[in-house]
């Protein structure tokens, strides 16, 4: 309990900053929205940018939104409530595929770090996950989509196990309070768990059952982009300059201050940060849309029947803008080079 008032207290005291400062925007403000209340570790890229004024430094208006799930930010996209999202990469190919929905990836986090966990030492094994409890996300979200291809290696199906969908802190809670034992979890999630005396077995990796999977991406409807390309451009230079100070050792205990809106303590956040970018969470020399992975997510949207027979499956050409982030590179490297002007 004390835990979840000092998240709630921490999140209202973040959020409440952000902003702030003199505007130097041009043009509207555009909302993002991350995945998460209180936002998954994710989201501390966008989050960071806000905060310490990058997107403001190019030229961008943004607000960093957050949202139940990455499922509800990219139905928010679809509807027009937020300008930008932070969304799971199968959703985005299914929902681009099966609504013909024209959603645009201009940056990728190219490397989920899912994670099926158990409480259990006795049931370590995927095969004990059958007839169990696994909290998800969302029915058809990034968590179940993750569980299911943590499952197949096993020749286990998802329909074997009973999803319960939950916010990302809620499955965490459940686990402690021993209402389930399983749950899909991120690798910053485990801590948590550990440190309310939990023993936590590793079931499934999903970077091990499926070395081709790819995160999220954030996210912005063609006709948005058409209409204002310029805008997006800025943001995502924002986007690169963010993720390169969290790269920089030097940064890490202002960023580890800014990642306790997560709910982690300062400790843990520099620990979740060290862990995921050993495995390149945040890219920072490229876009992170390789098109290797997303084509992999595309046929696997396909396999599992998340992009419906006789829909025609998303192309990548459609799906990903690879220019956005070219003109923002050089952005922020025109802004960081030794002759440009203040």
């Amino acid at each position: 309990m004390i835990r979840k008032i000092l998240v709630a207290v921490t999140l209202v005291a973040v959020t409440s900053s952000f902003g702030a400062g003199p505007a130097a925007a041009e043009g509207k403000r555009l909302i993002l929205g991350t995945p998460g209340i209180p936002p998954i570790f994710a989201a501390t890229l966008p989050i960071v940018a806000e905060k310490l004024g990058f997107f403001k430094k190019y030229g961008a208006d943004v607000e960093v939104k957050f949202m139940e799930s990455g499922t509800a930010a990219a139905r928010a996209l679809v509807s027009g409530d937020v300008d930008l999202a932070l969304a799971p990469t199968p959703q985005v190919t299914a929902q681009s595929s099966n609504a013909d929905v024209n959603f645009v990836g201009l940056y990728g986090l190219p490397h989920p770090d899912f994670l099926l966990a158990s409480t259990d030492p006795k049931k370590a094994s995927c095969k004990d996950v059958v007839g169990e409890s696994v909290g998800v996300d969302a029915i058809g979200g990034a968590r179940a989509v993750a569980l299911r291809i943590m499952l197949a290696p096993c020749g286990i199906k998802l329909d074997t196990v009973q999803q319960i969908a939950l916010p990302s802190v809620a499955t965490q809670q459940a686990m402690i309070a021993g209402s389930i034992t399983f749950g899909v979890l991120h690798i910053d999630e485990i801590p948590v768990l550990e440190q309310f005396g939990k023993p936590i077995t590793i079931v499934s990796k999903i970077w091990e059952a499926s070395p081709d999977s790819h995160f999220a991406m954030i996210t912005v409807r063609g006709d948005q982009l058409k209409a204002d390309r310029q805008a997006y451009v800025r943001v995502i230079a924002g986007i690169i300059e963010a993720a390169r100070f969290m790269k920089d050792p030097k940064n890490g205990d202002r960023f580890a201050e800014i990642a306790t809106v997560t709910g982690r303590t300062k400790e843990e956040a520099k620990s979740a940060l060290l862990k995921l970018e050993a495995i390149g969470f945040f890219p920072t020399d490229e876009n992170g849309l390789d098109r290797k992975q997303i084509e992999s997510v595309i046929a696997s949207q396909v396999k599992s029947g998340n992009i419906k027979p006789g829909k025609e499956p998303v192309k990548f050409e459609r799906l990903i803008d690879e220019t956005i982030w070219r003109d923002a590179l050089a952005l922020v490297n025109k802004q960081s080079s030794p002759t440009a002007k203040d």
